[in-house]
């Protein structure tokens, strides 16, 4: 053969092709849909908002707030799929009481009674379904929530990957108290309540077995008192919500989009710990698009902002809160930081998340 003899390139498998980053037109499911971010809202906006329907759905919030024999109730599911079961700082166990009270509590309420459902993998060891309810009862305790009704179910192994738990959890809004991102106005002060990012990369630690020098552990923690705190300083708090899958930008990106109001952050103000952002520096990730899963961004009324950020400084999960940003006329609907630098540049929407199965 001829050095300028060419053979037939062989024919391209488009089908085996990948993409690191989900495309939005998708026959099937990914798993970006379950990121938080904005495929997880088209999934809710264009299949199950339109199936269920009602006014209650529509509201889209962490909790619903209904009203039922004259209370006013929220009323909020979540369902945890974490790998691994167990990870520094938390387990499965702790997650599933956490997220759900947190949920709640974005809404004002103080949660007072759970579900709990566990889905086990045939094969699974006993030993590791009784350490995470051993986890879970714990949890609950601390949160001061009672786990009044459950079920069980088994999968055949290899359909499922040990254990999966769903809880379900209703608590009392007080009187007075309004929380939803429709009432954001201009001038409305951000607040954070502590560093960001511990979450996301306590799982990706444990889960590739990655060292970064120093161990870092979720901030996995039940929000309801930090949130009574705030309430009693003013029932007058705009928003709340506990920035978990898709981070912090996910969250302000979310109320921003249903306010109708610019949202501009201050870069160097948002808290990340060091170990954090170092980690987060080497992996190539953002820490304001990493989960949280024991931290909360209110949107207050400037009036308020000073007593209400010293009451959160006040409590042992609120002692790192810090102003980060504000509500804005401009660009509604669309989150900006301004840099160290001084540049502005715009905090997206993610498409999924940087890393699944963190919750």
């Amino acid at each position: 053969m001829s050095e300028t003899t060419k053979l037939p390139a062989p024919a391209a498998d488009l089908a085996a092709w990948t993409c690191p980053a989900p495309l939005r037109d998708q026959r099937r499911v990914v798993m970006g849909h379950g990121g938080g971010g904005a495929l997880s809202a088209e999934l809710v906006q264009h299949v199950f908002a339109p199936a269920f329907g009602g006014e209650v759905l529509a509201q889209l919030g962490d909790a619903a707030a209904i009203s039922l024999g004259g209370a006013r109730l929220a009323f909020s599911t979540d369902s945890f799929v974490v790998r691994p079961l167990f990870f520094p700082g938390g387990s499965i166990g702790d997650l599933a009481v956490n997220g759900t009270v947190n949920d709640l509590a974005m809404s004002g309420a103080r949660a007072a009674y759970l579900s709990c459902g566990f889905i086990l993998e045939e094969g699974v060891e006993l030993s590791v379904v009784a350490r995470v309810a051993e986890d879970l009862g714990a949890a609950a305790r601390v949160a001061g929530v009672e786990v009044a009704t459950g079920d069980t179910k088994v999968v055949e192994a290899g359909h499922g990957d040990g254990i999966f738990v769903n809880t379900a959890g209703i608590g009392l809004i007080p009187p007075g108290v309004d929380l939803r991102p429709q009432r954001v106005v201009p001038g409305d002060v951000v607040i954070v309540s502590g560093a960001i990012g511990a979450h996301g990369v306590a799982i990706m630690s444990v889960r590739e077995g990655l060292e970064f020098g120093v161990e870092i552990e979720s901030d996995c923690a039940a929000l309801g008192g930090l949130v009574d705190s705030m309430l009693a300083v003013t029932p007058d708090l705009h928003v709340l919500r506990d920035p978990t899958r898709g981070g912090l930008a996910a969250a302000l990106n979310e109320i921003a989009a249903a306010s109708g109001t610019g949202v501009v952050i201050h870069e160097r103000s948002v808290p990340v710990p060091p170990p954090v952002a170092n980690a987060c520096a080497v992996l190539g990730l953002d820490p304001m698009y990493v989960a949280n899963e024991g931290k909360l961004v209110a949107f207050v009324p400037r009036d308020h902002a000073d007593a209400v950020l010293d009451a959160m400084r006040a409590h042992p999960l609120g002692t790192e809160a810090r102003v980060i940003g504000e509500a804005v006329e401009a660009h509604p609907g669309m989150v900006v930081a301004r840099t160290g630098l001084g540049a502005t540049r715009v905090v997206d929407l993610p498409l999924g998340e940087q890393l699944p199965r963190i919750c």
